[in-house]
């Protein structure tokens, strides 16, 4: 911000630390351990889909692109012509975003393979899912109600004013 890169990065940064440290917890570090705990192919699976997409955004924050609210490589190459003392701030979280994206990926690939090494496969974790949602009675209070809803707004019969007719 102190640098030229405009408030815009700055509120971005500040949104990109309140929305995903929570968001960490609650989307992949609650899923894996819920996995490991009871040895779930469904709970793998949303494992992998959300911290996929959260190696996605590591590498997006890592490469820097300029007003995105990250100190990425293109961002801190850019600042060394404009400024050497934030360009070298700026190579600390360039760095560290970097090394989380690559220790993610590995990361990725080690509880894949460990996955894989177990027998699940897609198709367990999709019977799972099927199976185990059906159980909940709460979701199968919630089906028959919306089931009931269903059936009773395609047979009432339309209501009209005086109006209208």
């Amino acid at each position: 911000m102190f640098g030229g890169g405009g408030v815009t990065n700055f509120g971005l940064s500040i949104i990109w630390l309140l929305m995903f440290t929570p968001c960490s917890y609650v989307c992949w570090f609650r899923p894996i351990y819920k996995a490991f705990k009871s040895d779930s192919s469904f709970n793998f699976m949303m494992f992998f889909f959300v911290f996929m997409a959260q190696v996605g955004i590591s590498i997006i924050q890592s490469i820097g692109i300029p007003g995105w609210g990250v100190c990425g490589w293109l961002a801190t190459i850019s600042f060394f012509s404009y400024n050497i003392f934030i360009a070298l701030v700026m190579m600390i979280p360039t760095i560290m975003f970097t090394a989380v994206a690559t220790l993610s990926f590995i990361a990725l690939t080690k509880i894949h393979n460990f996955y894989r090494g177990t027998g699940a496969s897609m198709s367990k974790a999709q019977e799972e899912w099927a199976t185990g949602a059906w159980k909940n009675p709460h979701v199968q209070a919630a089906a028959q109600q919306a089931a009931a809803g269903a059936m009773q707004d395609q047979f009432s019969s339309p209501q009209y004013n005086e109006n209208q007719m």
